[in-house]
């Protein structure tokens, strides 16, 4: 099942929020400091393409902190509107409501990204 609300994920806005992961990640992978933080944004565009199965846990720390709040400053709020916005017009129908959720889910994880760990649920 987690297959196939995978793969209608992808079709409903799925692609443009792992693309939108994937530039940020390229954009601070330019300068040697910010390359951390662009390996964070790799990890989590894998998710923005398959979340139907996975479940973010909090692991933070003093220095996960300290990432995330750069993050928020430099990057996190575009991404955070761009997946609430994607989640809004998808709540509109009642079959998108679950891929509105995915993608509520996406915009709290995209303010604060770091001292997370995405693990399967069986």
């Amino acid at each position: 099942m987690t297959f196939i609300g995978n793969l209608i994920w992808i079709l409903c806005g799925g692609l443009l929020s792992a693309i939108g992961w994937w530039l940020a990640g390229v954009l601070w992978c330019i300068t040697i400091i910010g390359i951390p933080i662009g390996l964070q944004c790799f990890k989590l565009s894998s998710l923005s393409l398959n979340p139907f199965g996975k479940e973010v846990v909090d692991e933070g720390g003093a220095v996960s902190c300290l990432m995330n709040i750069l993050w928020f400053l430099f990057s996190g709020v575009e991404l955070a509107i761009g997946n609430f916005l994607l989640g809004c017009l998808l709540c509109i129908t009642i079959i998108g409501i679950p891929f509105g959720k995915q993608f509520f889910k996406l915009a709290g994880l995209s303010l604060f990204p770091f001292g997370k760990k995405i693990v399967k649920v069986k």
